[in-house]
């Protein structure tokens, strides 16, 4: 999850009493505790991702999902951030990000659901997303989600102690290029640890807007291409949260809270580890 307070029109609020600046390196014992964080959030995603059928609430799986982070000693990252009312992002279709689950939103067969989510266990955060193809969707949406996984895989391969933030950035988005994609630029990925959001700002395109941090062992960073079907432009609904592509097109995503090693990454929240 990721906000821009400029983009959502709302006014940029004071950090919490818990933010710190600059790039944190997080100890062998904070790591640890972040693995657990990290573990929480693959886990329900998992879950949801077997659970999620046609006739569902994105409600429903809001519902689901905080009671299954509370049930593993955590509490939602999302709910009450920044004002946000829930403990997932709920994203279908042409919405981008930042989606609230609704009763009346209903899942249907073919749809592209993203489903983002954190869970904060004792000081540390753990944040992830995936894209669901719900039942059998159009040869092209089931492209349009491969590709944007891949690419986040594109990105992470990258990470290392020594390398750069754009070097992951670049690769990124040079294979959702290849691909005849678009990368979305109004939102980034992030670090995290301590605090939802922390520094740096992780790009999934070329930019000399930010510094190009130079990645060191212990940095954890939430990795997270947002790739769209046909313009990388969004406009953002009277909710003031829902992000949705400008041409009414399809939008995938994918994140992963990815640490830096001295020889590579581990990536923190792997489904397939739980």
């Amino acid at each position: 999850m990721n906000i821009l307070s400029q983009l959502l029109n709302k006014p940029a609020l004071p950090a919490p009493k818990r933010q710190r600046r600059g790039i944190e390196i997080k100890s062998s014992r904070e790591i640890a505790t972040m693995r657990q964080a990290a573990k929480i959030v693959a886990t329900v995603l998992k879950e949801i991702s077997g659970r999620v059928e046609p006739g569902m609430t994105t409600l429903d799986l809001d519902t689901y999902a905080e009671q299954r982070i509370r049930e593993m000693g955590a509490t939602p990252s999302f709910k009450g951030y920044h004002g946000f009312p829930a403990s997932i992002c709920s994203s279908i279709n042409n919405e981008v990000v930042h989606g609230i689950p609704n009763r009346r939103k209903v899942i249907r067969a073919g749809d592209v659901l993203k489903v983002d989510t954190g869970a904060y266990f004792e000081g540390f955060h753990g944040d992830s997303c995936i894209t669901i193809a719900v039942g059998t969707v159009a040869v092209e949406a089931e492209r349009l989600i491969r590709v944007a996984e891949e690419a986040l895989y594109k990105g992470i391969e990258q990470v290392k102690a020594g390398a750069y933030l754009l070097d992951l950035a670049g690769a990124i988005e040079d294979y959702v290029k290849a691909n005849g994609f678009t990368v979305v630029e109004d939102f980034t990925g992030h670090g995290v640890g301590r605090n939802l959001h922390e520094e740096p700002s992780v790009f999934n395109f070329r930019t000399k807007e930010m510094p190009n941090e130079k990645l060191r062992a212990g940095m954890t960073l939430a990795i997270e291409p947002i790739v769209n079907q046909g313009s990388r432009y969004v406009r953002i609904l009277g909710d003031r949260w829902t992000a949705v592509t400008v041409d009414k097109k399809l939008s995938a995503q994918f994140e992963h809270t990815v640490l830096v090693t001295d020889t590579g990454y581990e990536i923190l929240t792997d489904r397939t580890a739980v």
